[in-house]
């Protein structure tokens, strides 16, 4: 995704925002510049705070001065800006390349609206392209990714994963746990995938996000196209 794409669909989210607001701040390239737009905002007077989805956003939101609080302090949020790895024709997507999915989905769930910047590569027919994160408690992970694998096999996904890694180690999310990726192919029943994986113990939490993105803002070379339920 071109820098040019990334501040155009930025743009368009920052329209959704007016002073006053209480807005979740997503992660990742996309998310970053909409957060270097709302700072500027809050420099023109607008009167927002903002709830972070990962140790990253914090440090960024930190450095450009904006005021944070917290989903114990506020209750809910007015809008919730994000990037997405892959996006289908339903708005579902497929979040967590940047392993922040647990806290993204958290505070997506407890937005009055939730808004998908993205561009034009992300959008797809069906999901699937993209490998699926799943985060799972560390303890008896291994266990854990082997019985996913087997309960994929009965609904009809014959697919892989593999640990995330960095820097040659396990890769461990904001929230202390490990990331599988899943290679499954075109997901066809979303939503059964979806349950099952909320269904296994030792899963925290997985990149499907299901009937949760309220709007979605598609950036090309030219345009801005937004999609909504």
């Amino acid at each position: 995704m071109s820098l040019e794409k990334k501040i155009r669909a930025a743009e368009k989210a920052l329209e959704f925002v007016e002073t006053g607001m209480k807005i979740g701040l997503g992660s990742g390239s996309t998310a970053n510049e909409f957060i270097k737009l709302l700072s500027l905002k809050i420099k023109e007077g607008f009167d927002i705070e903002g709830v972070v989805t990962s140790q990253d956003t914090e440090n960024l939101a930190k450095e450009s001065n904006i005021p944070l609080t917290s989903l114990q302090e506020v209750k809910s949020l007015d809008i919730t800006i994000d990037g997405t790895d892959e996006v289908d024709s339903n708005l579902s997507l497929i979040k967590g390349g940047g392993g922040a999915l647990l806290r993204e989905k958290i505070v997506a769930y407890n937005s009055e609206k939730f808004i998908i910047i993205a561009d034009d590569s992300k959008k797809v027919d069906k999901l699937g392209n993209f490998k699926l994160p799943v985060e799972v408690s560390i303890y008896e992970n291994s266990a854990t990714n082997l019985k996913i694998l087997r309960k994929l096999e009965e609904v009809g996904y014959y697919g892989s994963s593999s640990i995330r890694k960095s820097q040659n180690t396990n890769f461990i999310t904001d929230s202390g746990n490990y990331i599988y990726d899943f290679s499954l192919g075109s997901i066809d029943e979303p939503y059964i995938v979806d349950q099952l994986l909320n269904s296994i113990p030792g899963v925290i939490g997985h990149g499907l996000f299901i009937d949760l993105a309220d709007i979605v803002i598609i950036a090309d070379e030219e345009s801005v196209e937004i999609l909504s339920k």
